[in-house]
């Protein structure tokens, strides 16, 4: 499943790491000066609750404690952020001495208030360059400002799913690679049925689950933020050239209110009842877990994957994709730094843990070392987000003091374009960027 929280669940994440950021400034003060030698007991909460899942956690930390005698984990799974952030802002006993969270997107907050100590100190203790262990995109999306508050653990990688027996009904021999052969493909695919549909090629709307326009923009080259911070949304073309795309696929597939009717009777996106699994959409933009949750589904078709198409005038970008991931941090208030540190250090650093992990959750590893372990399992469907995750021009969005504020401010903008609310794109996107700068010098 993906590690990321959706626009759907950010604005509440966002609020309760507001109040975290009001509460933890400065708690991180001293150097850690605990003896990782000696006995102690860490608390580690993680927000997996899957029982596959849960199972992979409590394996790797097996193997740790059997690596570490003298550290004794104690772990509590399905810990939302909002319970995390609850936690560390009491403090005491009863508080995590290590964290892992799904949103990627408040990297910017927890570095920013201090909530999460800096692990630069550990890294350089331990003899680690963080650039020869970890891809370079990564990196950006764990830290902020040179303050390296997380680290990756496995990382999620955007492309397209689609239906191979649909495609060669309809005579299609291989995936778009460019966006104007995706709208060519989406309607060849799409099948009317009176005012609603039997399928859709794609669904192209911002809620139609993993289509945000975060992922979309991503194959646009987009430039959030000029090199002195201001937003940079409107300056770059990027942005409105990817909203008239969508908005112009929306139109060509029946127009958004039709779309969205029919998007109201789909199942739960985490279920066997998913649109994808059940031929009501050709094609899904999606992430590496898609793939196998459709076979444990009991698809009968057969299932491709492919890297989203690029703008035409950027052919030679085909390949990339949006990246995003877990992070894992220790809390700037533990006084077991250095024993949580050696935690951190194994789950995110070391070949062997991180491959098991993947392997157990059909999650990208986070290690170049990893991505190229003979020990990773790699199916065909699977191979395709691997490239993804390792081309050159692959993105994520970067972090900022205002954690996903920014991405949320540009999501409720794209949501009222494709809705056609929208007359002028360009002159709404330098509202946007105004409402970016203003809530970022408040966040700072």
């Amino acid at each position: 499943m993906p590690r990321t929280g959706r626009p759907t669940l950010a604005a509440a994440l966002l609020a309760a790491i507001s109040v975290l950021a009001t509460a933890c400034t400065g708690q991180g003060g001293a150097a850690a000066a605990d003896d990782p030698q000696a006995d102690v007991t860490l608390t580690f909460w993680h927000g997996w609750s899957a029982p596959g899942e849960t199972k992979a956690i409590e394996e790797n930390i097996a193997r740790f404690e059997k690596a570490h005698p003298n550290i004794k984990v104690k772990v509590t799974g399905n810990m939302t952020d909002d319970k995390i952030n609850q936690a560390l802002r009491a403090g005491g006993d009863k508080a995590p001495d290590v964290v892992s969270s799904f949103t990627t997107d408040s990297v910017g907050k927890f570095c920013n208030s201090g909530a999460f100590a800096d692990l630069n100190p550990f890294l350089r203790k331990s003899g680690i360059e963080k650039e020869k262990v970890f891809p370079k995109t990564l990196l950006e999306y764990t830290q902020f400002n040179g303050n390296q508050c997380t680290l990756p653990l496995l990382n999620d990688a955007y492309g397209l799913v689609y239906d191979k027996d649909a495609f060669e009904a309809a005579g299609i021999t291989e995936p778009p690679k460019t966006w104007s052969r995706f709208v060519e493909v989406a309607q060849q695919l799409t099948k009317a049925k009176g005012d609603s549909y039997e399928r859709v090629g794609v669904m192209p709307t911002f809620h139609g689950y993993e289509t945000t326009p975060m992922r979309l923009a991503a194959q646009w080259g987009p430039t959030y933020f000029t090199p002195d911070g201001k937003a940079n949304l409107s300056k770059d073309p990027a942005f409105a050239n990817m909203l008239t795309a969508q908005k112009d696929l929306v139109a060509k597939l029946g127009g958004y209110e039709r779309l969205e009717r029919f998007r109201s009777t789909f199942g739960d996106e985490w279920s066997a009842e998913h649109p994808f699994h059940k031929g009501l959409v050709a094609m899904q933009i999606d992430g590496e877990w898609r793939a196998n949750m459709a076979k444990e589904a009991g698809v009968t078709f057969e299932i491709g994957t492919a890297p989203l198409p690029v703008p035409d005038d950027r052919i030679a970008d085909y390949g990339k994709g949006y990246l995003s991931g877990t992070i894992m941090g220790i809390s700037s208030a533990s006084r077991k730094q250095n024993a949580a540190w050696e935690l951190v250090k194994y789950m995110t650093t070391d070949t062997e843990a991180v491959v098991a992990f993947a392997n157990s959750i059909h999650n990208v590893p986070s290690t170049l070392a990893a991505l190229d372990s003979p020990n990773l399992r790699v199916s065909p469907e699977f191979k395709t987000f691997l490239d993804i995750a390792r081309h050159p021009k692959s993105t994520t969005t970067p972090a900022q003091a205002d954690g996903g504020t920014y991405q949320l401010t540009f999501t409720d903008f794209a949501y009222a374009v494709e809705k056609g609310d929208v007359a002028d794109i360009p002159a709404g996107l330098a509202g946007v960027d105004r409402q970016i700068d203003t809530d970022i010098a408040k966040a700072k």
